[in-house]
């Protein structure tokens, strides 16, 4: 069966949810596919408030305890994004669902507001955008990410964004405000500086040198920014980790990191499909070199091991970054954000009189 993407999506492939009480499966009933399954899918967007707005988590391999996802699902379509398959709490596919039903959460600088304000909150960063992409392409419009960036530049709160979208650079009069009582840092994904690699692996994230613009603007408007070469995959992009690194540091970079690409759950029948489809001759050394950074296993999901691999293959990597990021100046540590700052939204003014 043909499962090529259709055009500017990552995947062709719908997986089942893995809670559906249901399963599917396609038969090849001789007859040719009609018009309405060739046609590119829209992309549908659904605006759900949510019930809360800030999760936490105790992962040791996580700068930050906080976090905040205006979105689920993201347009991007990155094929290797280690958040697809949360896209089945939603009732959703992993596969193109993820890319093509973006659930937005309309209330979500409302619901930050009234968590900063509880008097039990304890201040630390919050990090915007740790599992799908805060300024994909929806934020464009609904701009609930600039929102939420308002009550935190508001309140004087620290925040940490992560970013493979250009989209940042609308709100650097925010990020540059916050920036001036070290109260932000931003990383910004660059997984390739291959034009066409990346219009496969990541279709409708901003491509690769307008990203590294990005950290350029960021820079200048003296914002603190690194680079995230995320995710490093053994024999398809992990050759251009130093040039990665040296562009960005070029552009302003201060500091970076890298993550090992993860396969948890249907993301490795997606990906291993995608690799099939557009690298077939590479597919098996790929996922060889892979799960001998993984100890025999598509995915590791221990915390230290996780994001790094382990082995002779992982370590060389490692060695390889540390090398490259100290000669480049980009081995300072990340900004120490400022939690003394804090203040607490006030709705109503006679309240500050208690």
């Amino acid at each position: 069966m043909n499962h090529t993407p259709p055009r500017g999506r990552g995947t062709g492939l719908s997986p089942d949810n893995r809670y559906a009480a249901h399963t599917r499966e396609a038969q090849d009933d001789g007859w040719p596919a009609g018009d309405d399954e060739t046609v590119a899918p829209r992309t549908v967007i659904t605006l759900q408030p949510a019930k809360s707005i800030v999760s936490r988590n105790q992962s040791p391999d996580l700068r930050f305890t906080q976090s905040i996802n205006p979105y689920q699902g993201c347009e991007h379509g990155c094929i290797y994004c280690y958040a697809r398959p949360s896209h089945a709490y939603w009732g959703y596919s992993p596969g193109l669902d993820f890319e093509t039903r973006i659930v937005a959460k309309p209330n979500a600088a409302a619901l930050l507001r009234a968590e900063l304000a509880r008097p039990g909150y304890r201040v630390a960063p919050i990090c915007i955008g740790s599992n799908t992409d805060c300024y994909q392409p929806a934020e464009r419009e609904l701009k609930l990410t600039r929102a939420v960036l308002e009550v935190l530049a508001e309140t004087r709160h620290p925040t940490m964004l992560l970013t493979k979208n250009a989209l940042i650079e609308r709100d650097i009069d925010l990020l540059s405000d916050l920036a001036r009582d070290k109260l932000v840092q931003v990383m910004v994904s660059v997984t390739t500086l291959d034009r066409e690699l990346a219009r496969r692996m990541e279709p409708r994230a901003s491509q690769p040198l307008r990203r590294i613009e990005t950290i350029g603007a960021l820079a200048a408007a003296g914002i603190p920014v690194g680079v995230l070469a995320a995710p490093m995959i053994p024999a398809l992009n992990d050759h251009e980790l130093e040039r990665i690194l040296e562009a960005s540091a070029a552009a302003g970079a201060g500091t970076a990191g890298y993550v090992l690409l993860r396969l948890p759950y249907e993301l490795k029948t997606l990906f291993e499909d995608w690799l099939a489809q557009h690298y077939p001759l590479k597919r098996d050394h790929v996922l060889s070199v892979l799960r001998q950074m993984r100890g025999g296993q598509d995915n590791d999901a221990r915390f230290g091991k996780r994001m790094r691999g382990e082995g002779a293959f992982a370590d060389l990597l490692s060695h390889r970054f540390r090398l490259a990021r100290q000669r480049l100046g980009l081995a300072r540590a990340s900004v120490e954000l400022d939690e003394s700052r804090f203040r607490r939204p006030v709705d109503h003014p006679q309240y500050e009189l208690f």
